[in-house]
């Protein structure tokens, strides 16, 4: 097979990992994974949800981050 026939196969490749990376970054972590993550204390956490720098849910009576949240927060 040629380069040619083979591009359909490689950019639909190509959109199916863009499309699991976004799932990836999208999951909800609790603060001891945050803290894991982040390398970061809890406390420090805690502050940054408590100053509104870090988004945070509580629905489900837990505090939990979206990991493309965390990420956006360490990179500033």
């Amino acid at each position: 097979m040629s380069y040619d026939e083979l591009r359909p196969v490689i950019e639909r490749l190509d959109e199916i990992r863009n499309t699991l990376d976004k799932k990836y970054l999208n999951r909800y972590l609790s603060l001891n994974k945050v803290s894991q993550l982040t390398s970061l204390s809890i406390s420090t956490i805690r502050r940054a949800i408590h100053k509104g720098s870090l988004k945070s849910s509580k629905r489900t009576g837990k505090i939990l981050c979206l990991e493309s949240d965390i990420r956006k927060w360490i990179s500033g």
